[in-house]
């Protein structure tokens, strides 16, 4: 089954670092933008391999917006 799982994801002096606020603990990282999200998709995957179906349905249907806001600094 295909599911959708939010992923957040920052740029540092090391590359890139991601992680899965519906996992608690999931994150991988990588050089390129392209690296890191491939590795998170593969840590998603693995970790939703250790969880009961039923635990998965609960975590995954969380739904998590994100978006920009404009602040004075």
């Amino acid at each position: 089954m295909r599911r959708k799982a939010s992923v957040v994801v920052e740029k540092d002096e090391h590359g890139f670092y991601a992680w899965c606020p519906e996992l608690k603990g999931c994150q991988s990282q990588g050089q390129t933008l392209e690296e890191t999200l491939a590795n998170i998709k593969e840590a998603i995957e693995l970790y939703l391999e250790t969880l009961p179906e039923s635990e998965r349905d609960v975590l995954l249907s969380r739904e998590i917006l994100t978006t920009t806001v404009e602040v004075h600094a």
